[in-house]
């Protein structure tokens, strides 16, 4: 049997090319005694809570059609937010010129966390303008070397 995201994004994606909406992530998690099922999704301008409502509403109908998970659960659709995941290369794409995070697996030039510009993405490495002190440096980071990456709140 496949993982239960890959089933919810199988039937996720054909509601939300239906209303022209980005699925930005899917999680499948326990918290305390309760498991929760959340679907991030986004467009250009972000998503309101009616559309939130739809997709909840139309993939809640298909899972239980389909019936993937044995137990309860919670259904749970929102917006990324601000802090938005970078999962895909087309969401690096997306980020050049925004404030990232970038976690990755192992030391890129003795860090392995870096907050700064996205200033290219070529799909194969990343570069970021990070202020150290009083000037910046560009960081190389290889795609294959992130562990996890989000758009950074600047205040």
């Amino acid at each position: 049997m496949s993982k239960v995201t890959d089933i919810v994004e199988e039937l996720a994606v054909p509601i939300l090319d239906d209303l022209q909406l980005e699925l930005v992530d899917i999680e499948y998690v326990k918290e305390g005694k309760n498991w929760y099922l959340r679907l991030f999704i986004d467009k250009e301008n972000g998503v309101d809570i009616e559309e939130c409502g739809i997709v909840s509403e139309r993939l809640g109908e298909k899972l239980d059609e389909m019936d993937p998970i044995p137990h309860n659960y919670f259904l749970e659709v929102s917006s990324p937010g601000a802090e938005r995941p970078l999962k895909k290369a087309q969401d690096f794409t997306k980020a050049v010129g925004k404030q990232v995070n970038i976690k990755t697996y192992e030391p890129v030039e003795g860090e392995k966390e870096f907050e700064g510009k996205l200033t290219e993405f070529n799909g194969e490495t990343l570069k970021i303008d990070v202020k150290i002190k009083t000037r910046t440096k560009t960081i190389e980071i290889p795609y294959n070397k992130v562990a996890k990456a989000r758009l950074a709140v600047v205040f």
